[in-house]
């Protein structure tokens, strides 16, 4: 059975996977059903060979609004209230949208156009790289609400910012415009909105035609890498040097450097 996706859209591009954040009516706002697309949409792109980067942006003005409290407060009163086993599982089916992204052994891009506030900014942020247009608008917006980040935010972010801007903008929930954003490290490229998908789609062929298996690797490298001692860095690299040597793309590699063109990478 072909699965239906409706709150999220999955579509191709060459080499490219597009994810995009369906209810422009709501922002974008995070349903159940769309947690579902998503879970549905990053298992598909994972097992696709055809897709060598994934883009996910959102439709409409906004990347996403975060959770819509509307649409959990339905299912919960359709269910009852929920018992601590069933609370426990719905986290961790959430939770496997942000691991979803940050596991996906392929480059992904978020194309923030908009708003990414909340569970969001979480999910561009679980993204490799993020291209944020200049109305785009970054808010950790949970303090204001009593809570904390809980969909990794408080995880990625120091990681991407610092430790001591993250502070500044987990406590205070201050936004960041799509120019501060760029500046503080937060997006690699801040562009006019019109541009932003010519700009994320240009670097996402450019990543989709390198080599799979090396950007598979490569991605692993530096996510692993943050914490990982030196040495134990230099035994994975060890490692995937030896299968990658074993491979036909690195023959390529080495032809088309010789024959000075343009590689031609297959994934194997």
């Amino acid at each position: 059975m072909v699965y239906q996706y409706t709150d999220a859209t999955l579509e191709r591009d060459g080499g490219v996977g597009i994810l995009t954040l369906n209810r422009p009516e709501k922002l974008n706002a995070f349903t159940p059903k769309m947690e579902d697309d998503i879970r549905a949409a990053l298992e598909e792109l994972r097992n696709d060979d055809s897709v060598r980067c994934v883009v996910i942006t959102g439709a409409g003005r906004a990347f996403s609004s975060g959770a819509d409290v509307n649409a959990w407060d339905a299912r919960i009163q359709e269910g009852g209230t929920p018992d601590p086993l069933d609370s426990w599982r719905r986290n961790e089916a959430r939770h496997a949208m942000p691991l979803g992204i940050y596991e996906l052994p392929k480059p992904v891009i978020a194309a923030v156009n908009g708003p990414a506030v909340g569970m969001g900014m979480d999910m561009a942020l679980a993204c490799d790289m993020r291209i944020a247009a200049e109305s785009a608008r970054f808010g950790m917006l949970y303090i204001r609400r009593g809570l904390v980040p809980d969909e990794g935010g408080a995880w990625f972010l120091p990681r991407i910012v610092g430790q001591a801007k993250a502070y500044e903008l987990i406590m205070t929930g201050d936004f960041v415009w799509g120019p501060e954003a760029e500046r503080i490290g937060l997006a690699n490229k801040c562009v006019p909105d019109a541009e932003l998908m010519t700009a994320t789609r240009e670097l996402a062929s450019k990543i989709a035609s390198g080599p799979p298996i090396a950007m598979e690797f490569a991605k692993r490298a530096i996510r692993d890498g943050a914490h990982l001692s030196l040495r134990s860095h230099f035994e994975a690299i060890g490692y995937f040097m030896s299968v990658l040597n074993d491979t036909d793309d690195v023959g390529e590699g080495m032809r088309a450097f010789v024959e000075r063109r343009a590689p031609q990478f297959k994934g194997r």
